[in-house]
């Protein structure tokens, strides 16, 4: 049995955590069109509900996509417009991975427009509905909101960036998307710890970052794109590392919990 297409847990404190590229689930008839590369859903961000754990047992809500980016990106506008003009990116509905492998066989055609709205009908739309819905439900009881969009990837991605990612990726839109005191708080955390970081750098936030983070109305976006090596096995399989988790993870929590009271300040 397919999953729901949202896992919605919710909780008591002003911060949500969005996790919109955890989805593994490919159903057919996706499979069958689909190339070996695809099959393997190499580019979703793995593990990252069971890396957040900690938001969750706080109080946080926590909301997580559950079928795969290959299928419709949900952190891209439904338009399809690009997020970052003039670079190589991956798009609403992707054909290529981040390598730059077809995910469609040939033969095979990728989404028409038609398909691309049914696509949006039944996957996009669920995810911002429900987002939307428990930012307003958190909104009623805070005056300020904290909406942490998490993400991981890759450190090396030729196709998409020279070199090597630092480990932490921050992304308010230049600012734009949270009160200035809570990217501070989050910089600040990154900065004590021993991870490489740098902010609104390659990765400035999507468009649930710059959507929804709307400071001026109560509602703070701060996205962190982290290398996934700092927590799994980067290739096959894919697997979830302990030992690599727990040493990154009071960085972590640290960014999270700063940043956190830095938006209680605001209330």
């Amino acid at each position: 049995m397919n999953p729901p297409i949202v896992t919605l847990t919710q909780g008591h404190l002003p911060l949500l955590v969005s996790i919109p590229h955890g989805g593994e689930c490919l159903p057919e008839p996706f499979l069958s069109r689909m190339t070996p590369a695809a099959h393997k859903i190499a580019d979703t961000d793995w593990h990252l509900a069971r890396l957040y754990d900690f938001a969750r047992a706080m109080g946080a809500s926590v909301l997580q996509a559950n079928y795969s980016r290959y299928i419709i990106d949900v952190n891209r506008p439904a338009d399809g417009a690009s997020l970052y003009p003039g670079t190589a990116t991956t798009g609403l509905c992707p054909t290529e991975s981040f390598l730059g492998e077809a995910l469609y066989q040939a033969g095979s055609a990728p989404p028409d427009e038609q398909e691309t709205a049914e696509r949006i009908v039944r996957y996009w739309q669920p995810y911002h509905d429900a987002l939307r819905q428990e930012l307003s439900r958190l909104r009623q009881k805070h005056a300020h909101v904290l909406l942490w969009e998490a993400h991981s990837i890759a450190n090396e991605l030729p196709r998409l960036f020279e070199g090597r990612l630092p480990d932490l990726n921050i992304g308010t839109f230049s600012g734009a998307a949270c009160a200035p005191a809570l990217r501070e708080a989050a910089v600040a955390a990154a900065s004590a710890s021993p991870f490489s970081w740098v902010a609104d750098a390659r990765f400035k936030g999507g468009y649930i970052t710059r959507n929804y983070g709307r400071p001026q109305s109560g509602v703070h976006a701060v996205q962190l794109e982290m290398s996934r090596h700092l927590y799994m096995v980067e290739g096959e399989p894919y697997a979830y590392r302990e030992d690599r988790a727990a040493a990154v993870l009071p960085t972590v929590e640290r960014m999270v919990g700063n940043t956190l009271r830095a938006l209680e300040g605001l209330q």
